[in-house]
């Protein structure tokens, strides 16, 4: 048989026709059987391969697990939403200013409020070399990437798969998000490829820039500060835009560990860093060699963490923040937050000089050594009575240590400062200044203690001077002569007086109120000596003249439009009176305040047993009040306030309070701004109206009597100018002519009380003579219908109460 017909052995695996089936099978089932859907253990394999899945199973099952994986991602990254960016990021420093300068510039900045030290600025402004110095530093293919890098993945999970030091790779990009938007730290692996797909997203919807830009107002970089331009001023006292390439090099290199590489803290270790930028940016072609060759190491300035309610300063930033809680409807958060420019009303100048004479007194440099006691108090304020604006306020040397402000928490007795309200309510019920009283100390007046337990009132220099008028007894705060003044004017005019003048505590409703019985705040009593010294215009105090918003357009604008308190004619008699408290030599505040040689009114006061002393006065362009007082050692008590210098056995308003008024107002009457520019007005002698011309003397000769004489006229013209008058001059004014006054009363939102709204007949109108003129008079303001029942009275209250002693 020939070797091709010759059939060719079956392969050794067909060779088995004679070959046994396993056992419990026959051989035709094992040929024939349906195969599993999933043969494991596998069937065509024997001993412990049975329980090992093959190749195909593996591979299939990884493939799997990839699309699985990569559907998954795909799904996220398709439901993924970018978050609305993190709260903390828009964050920005509001900025207290003082005044603007003369030229309208920006004054200097008082201080700040701030949860982060930040201001956000446009990436358009910073020189370009600012971003390409982070880019270089953080991410040199930020302009190339899609917002993550593969290789640097794949670099940090092979380094961190092998056991070494964990290692990062995130992108700038990346960075971003995670301050921008999440404002945390992510270290497991879904939570960075959430930001990895965030980052891709944001990568495709946001362009380059605008990414630079917002993680560059973001990222903290030390001393406090977020973002390029907070820095910029902590690291170089510059702004972001003025940053050299050096600068720019340097904070860039600290990004990932500002307060470890501050220059303050490791010289070292951030020159290597601004050294490693430097050679970054010429390798990614952002600077060149030779400008790298130019660059030194840049200086920064020291840094002082401080807080901006230190010092003098935190007592006006308090204020601040609370007329802006009131004004504006801010939280302290929104204050703090918002970014805000806020210029107050105060002259730093005038300012700098309530602190220098404060500062002098506690040193004792006012008094030759002499020192006050350590719990003895004092402020200072001056407010510009042509609008209400705080020109300065001491109110304590350091908020820090105590937040009580003494020219606003504290309640002191105003003593014989309020004895101008009195005068103002005696003028305007017509009670002119040279209406005379009993001047003796000391002195029984009826009915001043409704009890008659203690109806005695002194001088501060007892005697009998005789009878005394109201210009002298204001110059020598002759506490008689105003206690009856007080008692026919009534308490209550006192009391409504010096509220329309802005005096916001109560005034208790005594007869010893003229002296001061009541207790008030000095920047309230400054507030209401600008009214007088408004000629009887009341302006609310103020402190923030102006805030902007982040976008520097006006949200705020302070002050409010002043409303006439008092006539003029009664404002002009009352500055009269106490200019005569400087100028005449027995005045109170002569000895300190007429060296001075500018026109100044004024009033001296001082409490019961001295624990409080004032002088409170104003110029035509300024008004100013110091006040002291002590509190005991319980901090909260008020005593007697301990006697310093030379010739001083007690405190009195014309002792430290005129002298340090003095000290501190004549640097101030001296700047060009606050040099009185008018003289008071002249008084208009209210309620005084010359008498009748005399009768001549009789002689022995008599008078021919050739001419004719002449009769009374028939008829007469009502005169004219009774609106606007205080009821005794248009009751004088109508007698003058031959008329009577008949006096009905109404409110009146616009006419001051006693003062006459109309007149019927009207003024020129031809009116047969003897007739009567209707005078309607203003009782004040129509009073608000009462919303809660009317309190009843106590019956224990009097009408006098303890009289504090007379004071200069």
């Amino acid at each position: 048989m020939s070797a091709s017909s010759r059939r060719s052995a079956p392969p050794r695996s067909r060779r088995g026709s004679t070959r046994r089936p396993a056992a419990g099978r026959s051989g035709r089932g094992a040929a024939t059987g349906r195969r599993r859907f999933f043969d494991y253990p596998r069937s065509t394999v024997t001993g412990f391969r049975r329980w090992l899945p093959s190749w195909r199973v593996v591979l299939g099952t990884l493939l799997g697990l990839v699309f699985v994986g990569l559907g998954a991602a795909v799904a996220a990254y398709a439901t993924l939403k970018v978050p609305s960016p993190s709260a903390q990021v828009k964050f920005q420093t509001s900025t207290v200013y003082f005044a603007n300068n003369a030229d309208g510039s920006r004054g200097q900045v008082m201080g700040t409020f701030a949860d982060q030290k930040r201001d956000i600025v446009d990436y358009s402004t910073l020189p370009s070399y600012v971003g390409k110095a982070v880019v270089a530093s953080e991410d040199q293919t930020f302009y190339q990437n899609a917002g993550v890098d593969p290789k640097g993945i794949a670099r940090a999970l092979w380094n961190n798969l092998r056991g070494n030091a964990q290692q990062g790779a995130s992108t700038l990009t990346e960075q971003y998000v995670k301050t921008y938007y999440k404002n945390r730290t992510t270290t497991n692996y879904i939570g960075k490829a959430e930001e990895a797909m965030l980052a891709i997203k944001i990568g495709r919807t946001e362009s380059k820039d605008q990414i630079l830009g917002r993680y560059l107002n973001t990222i903290y970089l030390g001393r406090d500060s977020y973002g390029i331009q907070a820095a910029a001023q902590s690291y170089f006292g510059v702004d972001a835009k003025d940053l050299t390439v050096s600068q720019a090099a340097l904070l860039a290199g600290i990004i990932p560990s500002p307060n470890n590489w501050d220059p303050a803290n490791a010289p070292d270790k951030a020159k290597a860093r601004w050294n490693r930028v430097l050679d970054y940016m010429v390798k990614g072609g952002f600077l060149s060699q030779a400008d790298r060759d130019k660059q030194e190491f840049p200086q920064t300035v020291q840094y002082k963490q401080s807080n901006a309610m230190a010092g003098t300063n935190g007592y006006l930033l308090q204020m601040v923040l609370d007329e802006l809680q009131t004004s504006m409807n801010l939280s302290v958060g929104d204050i703090k937050t918002g970014g805000y420019s806020i210029i107050t009303t105060i002259d730093p100048a005038v300012q700098n000089e309530a602190v220098r004479a404060a500062g002098d007194l506690y040193s004792g440099k006012l008094a030759n050594g002499a020192t006050p006691n350590p719990r003895t108090r004092v402020a200072i304020t001056s407010v510009n009575q042509a609008d209400g604006s705080i020109v300065a306020l001491y109110g304590g040397a350091d908020y820090l240590k105590d937040q009580r402000n003494t020219a606003t928490y504290d309640a002191i007795q105003a003593g014989s400062t309020f004895k101008p309200f009195t005068l103002i309510a005696a003028l305007e019920k017509g009670i002119g200044l040279k209406t005379t009283f009993n001047a003796a100390s000391p002195q029984i007046i009826p009915g001043w203690d409704p009890s008659g337990k203690d109806n005695k009132v002194v001088n501060y220099e007892k005697g009998d001077p005789g009878y005394m008028d109201l210009v002298k007894a204001t110059a020598e705060s002759v506490n008689t002569v105003y206690a009856q003044l007080n008692m026919k004017v009534g308490q209550d005019a006192s009391a409504a007086a010096a509220k329309a003048a802005g005096v916001t505590s109560n005034v208790p409703p005594v007869n010893s109120n003229v002296l001061g019985s009541g207790t008030v705040h000095p920047l309230e009593m400054a507030g209401a000596y600008a009214t007088i010294a408004a000629q009887g215009v009341q302006h609310p105090t103020f402190i923030v003249r102006e805030v902007l918003d982040s976008n520097g357009k006006t949200a705020f604008k302070g002050g409010s439009a002043g409303k006439p308190a008092f006539a003029a004619d009664v404002i002009a008699d009352t500055t009269y009176a106490m200019q005569q408290v400087v100028q005449n030599k027995s005045g109170t505040g002569h000895q300190w305040i007429s060296p001075l040689n500018i026109p100044i009114a004024g009033k001296t006061g001082t409490s019961s047993n001295t624990t409080s002393a004032w002088f409170d006065g104003f110029t035509t362009s300024i008004t100013s009040v110091v006040a002291m007082s002590q509190v005991g050692e319980d901090g909260k008590s008020q005593e007697t306030i301990t006697p310093f210098g030379a010739g001083i056995k007690e405190i009195t308003g014309g002792t430290w309070p005129a002298a340090l008024w003095a000290d501190y107002m004549k640097p101030v009457l001296a700047m060009p701004q606050w040099t009185p520019k008018s003289d008071f007005p002249q008084p208009a002698w209210v309620g005084n109206k010359p008498t009748a011309t005399p009768t001549a003397t009789p002689t022995d000769t008599a008078t021919p009597t050739t001419a004719p004489t002449t009769q009374a006229p028939t008829t007469v013209q009502v005169p004219g100018g009774l609106v606007g008058r205080t009821e005794a001059d248009a009751s004088g004014a109508l007698q003058n002519v031959g008329l009577s006054a008949v006096i009905v009363t109404a409110p009146s939102a616009t006419v001051p009380a006693g003062r006459v709204i109309s007149a019927s007949p009207a003024s020129g109108t031809t009116v047969p003579a003897g007739s009567s003129v209707t005078l309607t008079v203003s009782t004040g303001p129509p009073a608000p219908p009462p919303t809660t029942a009317a309190p009843v009275p106590s019956t224990s209250a009097t009408a006098g109460g303890p009289a504090p002693k007379n004071t200069p």
